[in-house]
């Protein structure tokens, strides 16, 4: 019985110690405190969610001041450094709220501008006390002290550094958005891109060009009398350069790499018939100097046929390889 009743005197005593800390925690010791800051733009916020209009923006403007102010303060009171720098992990907190507040959005609050900026505004909120001297009552601006500039100038400048890196990232990612056949190419030479990706052995875009083209080629060669089919062939390099850049225009509107594939037809003569070669040629850059192509071969043959009227007649049948093939280095010469 005594060991009962004094399991339950410690329970009690621990709910007791739990609620006193949580009280210590959210109860302002005085209304000039980071608590009340905090509560002001929770309620300013809920405030916000009936007003409509330029209202309800002045009201949301003032509670982003009250929290980046109430955090601020809250952060800083004990502040604990990041490692190997004089800069408080409260400065960092901060600096994220500002950059949410100057570069965010409602639908996108977490923007590339605000990791960007996020850095150098954190070294900018740490460096600020050092231009300011005085009490919370009687402050006034100074110059920072001779010892303390060059750990000043030396953090902006790492923050500065670290945020151009961050902006070269996004630099990149958009580009390879934009351009994604070029994550087909090698970076090993690259001082400052190191793909973490598996590298894509043949470009998508190239193979989708020889993909669509395929067929549209096939119509319009399938069947048709063997004379016709040869003096097709003879303006192939205007017909299929045509039916190419409207495929590429259809299919890779969204990319901006779509100026930079080029379609071009290759016709070799052979015994039964002929060969031809529809090559999606990348333009663009590349670390092999004589860049690259993605090659389908078509052969094109005579077949007898019998028409409506019951007369035998010669057609053309295509046949084409079912894969394109990536080949490194300039296409070859036309014929």
């Amino acid at each position: 019985m005594d060991t009962l009743l004094k399991d339950v005197f410690k329970a009690f005593k621990f709910v007791e110690e739990l609620y006193a800390g949580v009280k210590k925690l959210l109860v302002p010791p005085k209304a000039y405190s980071w608590q009340t800051l905090i509560y002001l733009s929770v309620f300013s916020w809920f405030i916000s969610s009936f007003a409509t209009g330029y209202i309800r923006d002045i009201i949301a403007f003032c509670g982003w001041l009250f929290l980046i102010t109430g955090t601020s303060w809250y952060t800083t009171e004990d502040p604990l450094r990041v490692p190997g720098t004089f800069m408080p992990v409260g400065a960092v907190i901060t600096g994220f709220l500002v950059s949410v507040f100057a570069f965010g959005s409602p639908e996108n609050v977490i923007s590339e501008r605000t990791i960007v900026f996020w850095p150098v505004l954190s070294a900018l909120i740490t460096a600020i006390p050092e231009f300011i001297e005085g009490s919370d009552t009687d402050a006034k601006a100074r110059i920072p002290k001779s010892a303390d500039r060059p750990k000043i100038i030396i953090l902006v400048a790492s923050c500065m550094v670290l945020s151009c890196w961050i902006q070269f990232y996004f630099v990149l990612d958009s580009w390879l958005q934009e351009y994604p056949s070029l994550q087909a190419d090698s970076f090993k030479r690259s001082t400052f891109v190191v793909s973490t990706q598996p590298i894509i052995k043949v470009p998508r875009n190239g193979v989708v060009i020889l993909e669509k083209l395929q067929p549209i080629v096939e119509e319009q060669i399938a069947e048709r009398p063997w004379s016709e089919v040869e003096r097709w062939l003879l303006d192939a390099k205007q017909r299929v350069g045509s039916l190419g850049n409207q495929v590429i225009q259809k299919n890779l509107a969204k990319y901006e790499e779509k100026e930079l594939w080029r379609v071009e037809p290759r016709v070799v003569n052979t015994k039964s018939g002929y060969i031809l070669d529809l090559l999606s040629i990348w333009i663009g850059p590349s670390s092999n100097p004589r860049g690259y192509y993605l090659k389908k071969s078509c052969r094109i043959e005579p077949v007898a046929a019998t028409n409506n009227s019951g007369n035998k007649i010669t057609v053309a049948e295509i046949e084409c390889d079912r894969l394109s093939k990536f080949i490194a280095g300039s296409p070859p010469p036309q014929q």
